[in-house]
């Protein structure tokens, strides 16, 4: 028998699920439990085919627009990326029953960026333009109110109403350093600029993306485990090469390996999206045992213990089920 090589596999902790997408996911769940089927869901609830197939299985059916849905008393859940404020008010005009799974941190950055309007600030939104998260937000509010800064040269030519009178928020999901720069940017222009009390990128996307720093420069491959629509996963694998991984590839389950990229591999970090379930990850570290001797060891550099609560609506059978 071929003796195989050996591979240290270097998990990266935190990874994988962050408080907003297991609140969401229950949320539906409890919602097909409570309710049966179907429960509509207006997008993908979050973005990770696997986990959208899972709840398709149960009876979840998903629409990108309430129009879709036919005149039902079925729930109707909203994803956690957010939505527009006209979402809601459709809903409620069709008498909806709506479930909001909005991230409460998604949430927060929609309450500022209406705090700073009221107060009469022009607002700018550092995002990626057409993300569903960046939708909601900017929806918020009546159009034209924000402006979009995706990179630094979109700061440095940014042209303001009024300099004294602005204010930032950001999407919850941007690379950290690439963020870090843009603000950087802005404030050397307009010094007075208002910024976020507390910062908005999320503590899930801030941990997932220093783990990936640490484990990095001490592989010669990351995978990272997540959909190619996922924002978070995509600014990990950017962070990784970054971080100075020359190989860091993005793979939504063990089956997407391109396994002609891992020729003479000793070592492969692992990491997973924000979206992405960890059974997930345990195939990909299956799938790489099945073709190396692998000793895994986990890279822990912060601890995560944040829940959010569920709709008041649902509670009781979360204690049910002892989640």
């Amino acid at each position: 028998m071929e003796k195989r090589p050996h591979l240290d596999i270097l998990l990266c902790a935190p990874r994988g699920f962050c408080a907003g997408v297991d609140r969401a996911i229950q949320i539906v769940e409890l919602a097909l439990q409570k309710y049966g089927a179907p429960v509509y869901v207006r997008h993908a609830i979050v973005h990770n085919k696997y986990v959208v197939e899972g709840l398709k299985a149960k009876g979840a059916v998903f629409v990108e627009e309430l129009e879709e849905i036919p005149n039902t008393e079925a729930p109707v859940v909203f994803s956690a990326h957010g939505v527009p404020k006209s979402v809601p008010a459709e809903a409620r005009t069709r008498n909806m029953f709506f479930l909001d799974a909005t991230c409460p941190l998604v949430s927060k950055v929609h309450v500022e960026a209406s705090r700073h309007f009221e107060e009469g600030h022009e607002i700018v939104l550092i995002g990626h333009q057409g993300h569903p998260e960046v939708i909601g937000t900017m929806g918020q509010l009546p159009p034209g109110a924000v402006t979009l800064i995706e990179t630094v040269e979109d700061a440095n030519r940014f042209v303001p109403k009024n300099p004294e009178t602005l204010a930032f928020v950001t999407q919850t999901t941007l690379s950290v350093d690439d963020t870090r720069e843009i603000v950087a940017a802005l404030r050397a222009r307009f010094p007075s600029i208002n910024g976020p009390h507390k910062e908005d990128i999320c503590y899930a996307t801030t941990n997932r993306q220093e783990s990936i720093k640490a484990v990095a420069p001490l592989v010669d491959a990351m995978i990272v485990v997540g959909s190619p629509h996922s924002s978070n996963s995509q600014r990990l694998v950017e962070v990784a090469l970054r971080s100075g991984c020359k190989i860091a590839t993005l793979v939504d389950r063990a089956s997407d390996i391109d396994w002609s990229l891992y020729g003479n591999l000793t070592s492969l970090g692992v990491s997973a999206g924000a979206s992405a379930p960890e059974s997930l990850v345990e195939e990909v570290i299956d799938a790489f045992a099945a073709r190396y001797a692998v000793k895994v060891e986990t890279r822990t550099t912060a601890e995560e213990n944040i829940a959010f609560n569920i709709p008041k609506v649902l509670r009781n059978l979360e204690a049910a089920s002892g989640r």
